[in-house]
């Protein structure tokens, strides 16, 4: 009977890791298509609420480490000079570490940037700590 029990015990608490593993996977999902949809319509304003406290901050090769206030501020003017007219991801991928990266195409009027970020857990949630937008 107490075997029947601790099978039982070990069974949910095998499921209850896997439903645990299955959020944090949509947590980031969902964390990157709401990135998508802030950089796709050129919002700083919520492109800021996935930073983490403190990002480096690439634009064309100027690299920066800005508070999310001063970092609102800096895409704020880029989408302003470069507003888009679309964005995709190109790929998406994940190190041994528990980092999570996603690579894709921001397109303006005049041309394209590749745009990486990187990310990784703060305080149990996925918050961008690195963003490169490079003229290609």
């Amino acid at each position: 009977m107490i075997k029947v029990k601790l099978v039982g015990l070990a069974f949910m608490f095998s499921l209850l890791c896997f439903a645990q593993n299955d959020v944090n996977t949509k947590e980031q999902g969902d964390v990157l298509n709401e990135v998508r949809a802030a950089i796709k319509t050129g919002s700083s304003k919520e492109l800021v609420k996935h930073l983490n406290s403190r990002i480096d901050l690439v634009i064309n090769g100027d690299q920066s480490s800005y508070s999310k206030t001063q970092a609102e501020f800096v895409l704020k003017d880029f989408f302003k000079k470069y507003p888009p007219s679309d964005f995709q991801y190109i790929h998406k991928g994940a190190s041994k570490d528990g980092l999570k990266y996603a690579i894709g195409k921001y397109s303006h009027k005049a041309g394209t940037f590749r745009v990486v970020l990187r990310s990784k857990k703060f305080n149990s949630q996925y918050l961008i700590y690195n963003l490169d937008f490079t003229k290609e």
